[in-house]
């Protein structure tokens, strides 16, 4: 059996990105933010079709994540930024919230969000994977923006037509 497949596509030309990154650890979200925006630009995403917004911190990326999906501007958002586990459970409730409101957002408003706050348990991790994971999220990005777009039910024209008709019958 040979099932139609759709193929990762990873052309950003005509792409609307938009990025939140959260300042807490500032250089880690940074430096995934560099590696994003230089790789959204290999994958042919116009800078000029990409906007970048700061928050304080993981927790209030959701927050500006819904914020930029209600504009419908936005073929796919991703979030950035670092939490570094220190000697409290806050590291928990800060890494699980804000994944779940990065996925929450995602759903509730059908938009591919690529998730790149990364969860590390000290500094030199989060250095470590930063830029790797910035360029990921840029790739994630555009593949599920494309991926959505091709998943969207073509309209036929002949049906609209043809319940114009019957209306007009009423």
């Amino acid at each position: 059996m040979k099932p139609y497949t759709l193929e990762p596509n990873h052309n950003g030309e005509g792409l609307h990105i938009g990025i939140v990154c959260g300042r807490f650890n500032e250089e880690i979200g940074f430096a995934e933010l560099d590696a994003c925006l230089d790789e959204l630009a290999k994958l042919g995403v116009d800078e000029r079709q990409i906007m970048v917004v700061t928050v304080p911190g993981a927790l209030e990326i959701g927050l500006a994540l819904q914020q930029m999906a209600l504009s419908y501007e936005f073929d796919a958002l991703i979030a950035l930024g670092a939490v570094i586990r220190g000697e409290t459970y806050h590291f928990e409730i800060v890494s699980n919230e804000s994944a779940a409101a990065i996925t929450r957002v995602g759903l509730d408003m059908n938009i591919p969000i690529a998730n790149g706050i990364l969860t590390c348990e000290n500094d030199e991790q989060a250095q470590e994977r930063a830029e790797t994971k910035g360029r990921d999220c840029a790739i994630c990005a555009v593949e599920m923006a494309n991926l959505a777009e091709a998943l969207i039910p073509e309209s036929d024209d002949d049906e609209d037509e043809d319940e114009d008709d019957f209306d007009d019958e009423e």
